[in-house]
């Protein structure tokens, strides 16, 4: 798949490492696990966002943009790799918050992604949950071109076409990867939220005829709605890429969203159990929004037999730990001995 032709930026820390699991493979006695570390892609402690800026911030830089604005949860991932590259390459970058889970603590709305996004010297605003956040980003902008700016919006995620070529390149590194040691990968599972990543690597995938199922583990939206995303946004991408867009099968997109629990950003049992197991058992930090509800989801299915002993199961890791801190008292660490 030729994406060379397609104006990219060079900052991610690629490729991201392919690496066995072999003691949480043994203690859930199921499938062969293995990650790839997305959370380790450079950019501010690392995460999966990295690889859509790539594309997104070449394509601002073409448009010669003076300043970014892009909008995410409170402990968004996306919003504090898009500060770092905003501050790495000399714009202006403002970030629009939602509150999409009530929590008012200085621990979630003032640590974590929050305390990186002012580091990283951003300017931050808040809006109240289920804001029209598109609506909100244009009226910025808008205010930017009156004064003579130029400004560039991300979408929420840097889900666009654009920025699902980030992971369409990921999906031909990974098989790169597992082609280089003759590992013959099984499934590859992932958190899905915004649909960027999940459609840029099912359209990777099904374009190089892989035969490598993508699952999703969804971790807000009910499973129609994003399943119908991820389709809609791998068609889009690649007609854009001027492919066919029946290149992706509807039943080939995939999610699973039995493991949000009450709500995004609003922590289960479940994650806390799997974001205890990867540190434990393989010295991973996952975060209580996307990998670690994610990895939750693969662990349930291991344990339901839906993963089978023997098959080669692939965990996506999208970064985000810096997002724990957020969370202090979700996990009931013990104290000093």
């Amino acid at each position: 798949m030729h994406l060379s032709k397609f104006p990219r930026l060079h900052f991610a820390h690629l490729p991201t490492a392919l690496e066995p699991m072999p003691r949480l493979s043994e203690a859930l006695g199921g499938p062969n696990l293995w990650i790839k570390r997305d959370d380790c892609t450079g950019l501010s402690s690392g995460g999966n966002k990295t690889r859509k800026l790539e594309f997104l911030m070449a394509d601002a830089q073409l448009k010669k943009a003076d300043v970014i604005i892009t909008q995410g949860a409170t402990q968004s991932n996306h919003a504090r790799q898009t500060t770092a590259i905003a501050a790495k390459m000399g714009l202006e970058c403002h970030i629009l918050l939602e509150d999409r889970t009530g929590y008012e603590d200085d621990a979630y709305v003032l640590n974590g992604n929050v305390l990186f996004n002012q580091l990283h010297g951003a300017t931050i605003a808040k809006r109240a949950a289920n804001t029209d956040m598109n609506a909100e980003m244009e009226v910025i902008a808008q205010k930017l071109r009156d004064d003579g700016r130029n400004p560039y919006i991300i979408p929420g995620g840097g889900s666009n076409e654009i920025g699902a070529l980030g992971y369409v390149n990921a999906a031909v590194e990974l098989i790169t990867q597992a082609n280089d040691r003759s590992l013959q990968i099984d499934h590859l599972v992932h958190a899905t939220g915004s649909s960027g990543t999940q459609a840029g690597l099912v359209l990777g995938m099904e374009g190089m005829n892989s035969g490598i199922p993508v699952y999703g583990v969804g971790v807000r939206a009910p499973k129609q709605k994003q399943e119908e995303m991820v389709f809609s946004l791998a068609q889009r991408t690649a007609d854009f890429m001027g492919m066919d867009p029946d290149v992706v099968k509807r039943e080939r997109v995939v999610a699973n969203s039995d493991y949000v629990g009450d709500g995004y950003g609003l922590p289960t049992e479940a994650m806390v159990e799997a974001v205890k197991l990867m540190a434990q058992y393989e010295g991973i930090l996952l975060d209580p929004v996307y990998s670690g509800k994610g990895f939750s989801g693969l662990v349930d299915l291991i344990r339901k037999g839906h993963f089978k002993k023997g098959e080669n199961v692939v965990f996506l890791h999208t970064g985000g730990s810096v997002s724990l801190c957020g969370y202090p008292d979700v996990f009931n660490l013990p104290g000093y001995i």
